[in-house]
């Protein structure tokens, strides 16, 4: 791994690399490095181990990460990657089987990029998931979406009221603004609430425990599916608004 580089300031985004090919890593970082001083590679990491220590010490704005690390899946350390409340993580792979890319969107990552993706693509999707937006074609999104509406089926509706009876009035209030505003970021989302961009995840962190969810984008369709906003009718594909 690649010692710790200075801190970085004002509005540099800061990227950590996970990839084990040389070659790809060496381009990468000369593509990043290129953009400064609006972004920067601050570290480098090869295998799961120096990734996971990496992202702790460093806390870089967006992880780039390849899933297949000398055979070994990156997939179950994205939420340890993502452990220090301040990274988002970015697929860039050679990866082609939805399932494993789906499993990386679950698990936490914000976007997905193939390895045959332009130049231009990686710079605009590492700015954009550093702003909070996700970078997920369509396809991607309908899968998604599908899979989270179908989750727990055999749940009854009164367990889901009990639920939604836990919420207080201001929380639902949090809701609607994010079903109105998704896509935005939370500092868009509190802005508009009238409220700090720190107070907004207090209030989430308390919505997603009442109502069994763990993101924005699962507290979306769950608010969408039981109507908690006004416009339950929300397009799925807004999600995907780059």
């Amino acid at each position: 791994m690649t010692p710790p580089t200075q801190a970085i300031v004002g509005a540099t985004i800061g990227v950590m690399l996970v990839e084990d090919h040389q070659t790809m890593l060496w381009g990468l970082q000369k593509l990043i490095n290129g953009e400064r001083p609006r972004m920067q590679v601050v570290g480098t990491a090869r295998n799961c181990a120096d990734a996971i220590a990496g992202a702790a010490r460093l806390a870089p704005n967006v992880i780039l990460l390849d899933l297949d690390l000398a055979g070994a899946s990156a997939v179950e350390i994205i939420p340890q990657l993502l452990a220090n409340g301040v990274s988002r993580a970015l697929v860039l792979s050679g990866e082609r089987r939805n399932s494993i890319l789906d499993r990386a969107v679950r698990a936490g990552a914000r976007g997905i990029l193939h390895k045959n993706a332009e130049a231009e693509q990686v710079l605009k999707a590492i700015e954009k998931i550093h702003l909070g937006e996700l970078w997920l074609d369509q396809e991607s999104m309908g899968r998604l979406f599908g899979d989270l509406l179908e989750r727990r089926p055999a749940r009854k509706r009164d367990i889901e009221l009990d639920k939604q009876a836990m919420l207080t009035g201001r929380e639902r209030t949090i809701i609607a603004a994010i079903v109105e505003h998704v896509g935005s970021t939370n500092k868009v989302v509190a802005q508009h609430l009238f409220i700090s961009e720190h107070t907004l995840r207090n209030h989430l962190t308390s919505v997603y425990h009442k109502l069994g969810v763990t993101t924005r984008l699962e507290l979306y369709v769950y608010a969408v599916k039981h109507r908690l906003a006004a416009n339950g009718d929300a397009r799925p594909a807004s999600f995907a608004e780059r």
